[in-house]
């Protein structure tokens, strides 16, 4: 397989531009729109430039790239601290148990409560590869490099990570949950509301919604149905997620009601079983099926491919990856078994 994730440039623009108009909405981290997209890649070139290896309020844009033809097939990022530009959002669901002693009956109510809880948390997101590629388990190389990511740079990023999942979208571009509720308050169709969140960040949010619990059982049953739901495309993202140990905790996300995903950083699986070798051979047949991963920062390459592991500490690997990552003996590789 001749497909590698490395650190995005600004010369990617139009093909993520490209790549963000097949989202089909509701989709953030990747809006269709050059000046978002290019402010982006500038902001990930900051970021990679960085040399000071300290927690603060960045973003690393990757891309999959085709290294036979140098296309860009798909992309993701890794956001080391939100809720600092401006607050992180999310609507929280709790319950609130009140008992009537005269009729003797106890009445739950489930509530959405607007929190910025998870103000401070690393993110992974903008997750997307190109329709013609989805086969051959690229969506995992692209969604478990970010974690190879983490483990190399993991004084940059924080405890905790979080994976918002994009949420119902109906067969018109309307969101279900978004109609329920904000959409009361704001006289915002979803698409314009996304759009806008996604172009000038989400300060509205905090300048118009109103600050009292919701109701659920005052929703409509579309708005309710769909209350931590991950939109079908998303069903396969939230499993992999649950297999690196994400979990859904009752945080939804604002527009679209989608679940947020959280977990330690450090017992990410991908993060807590990656290991670092140096390359002692390069040219085995046969080996264990793993992602591999070198560079630092703006150098920083993966792909798949096989590995062996000494007892000396060494590691050995298949010719075709150490082309893809350009290693030679004595450098070092990060690994974590496929």
């Amino acid at each position: 397989m001749s497909f590698r994730l490395r650190a995005a440039r600004v010369s990617d623009l139009e093909a993520l531009y490209e790549m963000a108009k097949l989202t089909g909405g509701g989709f953030t981290n990747l809006p269709p729109d050059r000046g978002a997209l290019g402010a982006k890649l500038e902001r990930a070139e900051a970021a990679f430039a960085n040399a000071v290896d300290v927690l603060t309020d960045e973003q690393f844009v990757l891309v999959l790239e085709n290294a036979q033809t140098g296309a860009v097939r798909g992309t993701c990022q890794l956001m080391t601290k939100v809720g600092q530009r401006w607050p992180f959002y999310s609507y929280r669901l709790n319950t609130l148990t009140q008992y009537s002693q005269e009729l003797d009956r106890t009445v739950r109510a489930e509530l959405l409560s607007l929190v910025t809880d998870l103000e401070g948390s690393s993110e992974v997101g903008g997750l997307f590869l190109h329709p013609n590629e989805r086969a051959g388990g690229l969506g995992l190389l692209l969604a478990r490099s970010r974690y190879l990511f983490v483990a190399m740079h993991r004084k940059r990023f924080a405890d905790r990570i979080l994976a918002e999942l994009r949420g119902i979208i109906d067969e018109r571009g309307g969101s279900p949950f978004w109609e329920g509720v904000a959409g009361r308050f704001f006289g915002m169709s979803f698409q314009d509301a996304d759009y806008f969140n996604a172009i000038n960040g989400n300060q509205f949010i905090a300048d118009l919604m109103p600050k009292h619990p919701v109701y659920i059982a005052m929703l409509d049953d579309d708005a309710r149905s769909v209350i931590g739901v991950p939109h079908p495309t998303g069903r396969a993202a939230m499993r992999m997620l649950e297999n690196e140990g994400f979990r859904y905790e009752g945080y939804v996300d604002i527009f679209d009601g989608g679940p947020t995903m959280i977990a330690p950083t450090d017992a990410v699986s991908s993060v807590k079983n990656s290991i670092c070798k140096t390359v002692a051979g390069l040219s085995i047949e046969e080996g264990e099926r793993a992602i591999l991963a070198t560079g630092h920062l703006g150098t920083f390459r993966a792909c798949y491919g096989a590995r062996v592991l000494d007892a000396d500490g060494g590691i050995a690997i298949d010719s075709a990856s150490a082309d893809l990552l350009d290693v030679c003996a004595g450098d070092e590789v990060w690994s974590v078994a496929r």
